[in-house]
């Protein structure tokens, strides 16, 4: 032992207690085990000034002769049972974060509660030599006399213990606690906190969350349902609705494959007959875009089908128009010719139908024609690297061919039935009049014809490198310096 250590015992204790909380507090949190080791050499150099100078945390503070001393060796040998207290906790939570991760922090604390009550008593006992008997006695009146005062903080309390215990839910998880739905994002002593789809803060407390429904969306992980209902006429062939909102399912391709989209019949009254389609998707951020582009295309392809959704008021039977004159009322391009120019225009508008697995137009062919699809779905294959593959779905209302109309230039995809499809085809010769005079319905054309280049371009270009820096500072930082 140095001799100044020796000569100064007590001045080098307290100069290693604020040491240790100096480091503590310098370390960065994300070097945990270094910040553990210092801890651990600090508390056994502590240990050796006070025990090589009498100082023994197990027997009554020594200079009996000298008030000022004796109580400065009395602070320090409880310091030292306190220090104890907080290394073993410290190394305990080490251990039980690695084991259990985040959701052990509760059984940590309670660790660490008792750590402690057991160093103060022993202090108590060793250091100040009272009577531990009585102290605990006294204690325990008081615990009771707390614990009725605090009984719903207590149930709260137990409550998280059991929730971190049996792990219905962890940190990140979305969940729903009887009916408020959000994503963990912690659990201490009194409660649970979720971030809720609108951003707010929902606070429930532990004893509500143990007794309460609890559905965990992230379980399994990286499968997420939804379900979205919608009501039809009861007019309306069930079979014919059925294939049409399958049909719009394997239009939207955020859905997962497996498990397998469904649609199912759910309930029928007088008034209507409504039908739900439920499946899955891969992440939680999906579900609302998802949800909402299903039931777009569920209403679209209904409508192909000839079947509308239900509405709170329905007017007059609307007069039988043909199938290419319903079209150009419900593609976004078309729509905003006159009635005239629609009637005239959908005559000249042939009809043809493709199984799936039939090409309709290919890569690198230039079409002298338009398509419009009226019903089914159709799969827009890219290649990227010699691959082919999957850059999208189109479904009922939307135009194929518009790249060898507009600038004679070939098709960039592949465009293949996916289902059964029905298009309606526009000659060249008839479409490009139509074109000069109404400029309009020619610029929306462009602007689509523009979207799709840069889509295409954007799937099949490789992302660009980022350099990685070099350097003495890139250096450190690699090192966690």
């Amino acid at each position: 032992m140095p001799s100044f250590i020796a000569d100064h015992p007590m001045l080098c204790a307290v100069a290693l207690i604020l040491i240790d909380i100096a480091v503590w507090r310098l370390i960065s949190p994300n070097l945990a085990n270094w910040k553990l080791a210092a801890r651990l050499v600090i508390f056994a150099v502590f240990s050796a000034v006070l025990f090589n100078d009498g100082m023994n945390p197990m027997q009554a503070a020594p200079y009996a002769d000298d008030t000022t001393l004796h109580l400065a060796a009395t602070a320090l040998q409880i310091g030292w049972w306190l220090f104890a207290a907080r290394t073993l906790t410290v190394l305990l939570g080490a251990v039980m974060m690695q084991r259990v991760g985040h959701t052990g922090r509760l059984l940590q604390d309670l660790l660490g509660a008792v750590i402690f009550l057991i160093a103060i008593i022993a202090a108590m006992a060793y250091v100040l030599d009272l009577p531990v008997k009585g102290v605990l006695a006294t204690s325990g009146a008081v615990a009771i006399i707390v614990g009725l005062a605090l009984q719903s903080t207590l149930s709260d309390v137990f409550s998280g213990i059991v929730l971190n215990t049996t792990k219905p839910y962890q940190i990140d998880d979305w969940i729903s606690i009887d009916g408020t739905e959000g994503r963990v994002t912690d659990i201490d002593w009194r409660a649970t906190r979720l971030q809720t789809s609108q951003g707010s803060l929902a606070v429930i407390p532990n004893s509500l969350a143990a007794k309460a429904k609890i559905i965990n969306f992230s379980r399994p992980a990286d499968m997420f349902g939804l379900a979205v209902s919608l009501q039809v006429s009861p007019h309306a062939r069930p079979q014919t609705v059925i294939e049409a909102l399958e049909r719009a399912m394997q239009g939207c391709r955020p859905l997962l494959a497996q498990p397998a989209p469904s649609v199912a019949f759910k309930a029928s009254t007088g008034s209507g007959v409504e039908y739900e389609i439920s499946g899955f998707v891969p992440a939680m951020g999906l579900k609302r875009e998802t949800r909402n582009q299903l039931y777009d295309l569920a209403y679209r392809h209904l409508q192909a089908a000839g079947v509308g959704l239900l509405s709170a008021t329905e007017g007059s039977t609307p007069p039988a128009v043909s199938g290419a004159r319903a079209l150009l009322e419900r593609s976004s391009i078309f729509s905003t010719l006159r009635q005239e120019e629609k009637d005239t225009f959908s005559q000249n508008m042939t009809l043809h139908t493709y199984r799936a697995g039939e090409m309709i137009l290919g890569a690198g062919e230039v079409s002298d024609h338009l398509f419009i699809v009226e019903s089914g779905v159709v799969s827009v294959l890219l290649i990227k690297d010699g691959h082919k593959f999957e850059a999208g779905r189109m479904g009922p209302g939307e135009v194929i061919g518009e790249s060898g109309i507009l600038s004679d230039q070939a098709a960039l995809a592949d465009f293949s039935a996916k289902t059964y499809c029905t298009l309606y085809r526009i000659e060249n010769e008839y479409l490009k009049p139509c074109l000069d005079a109404r400029h309009d319905i020619g610029e929306a054309m462009k602007a689509l014809l523009d979207f799709r280049r840069h889509a295409a371009q954007a799937l099949t270009e490789d992302a660009p490198v980022v350099p990685v820096k070099k350097g003495f500072i890139q250096w450190l930082r690699n090192r966690g310096l």
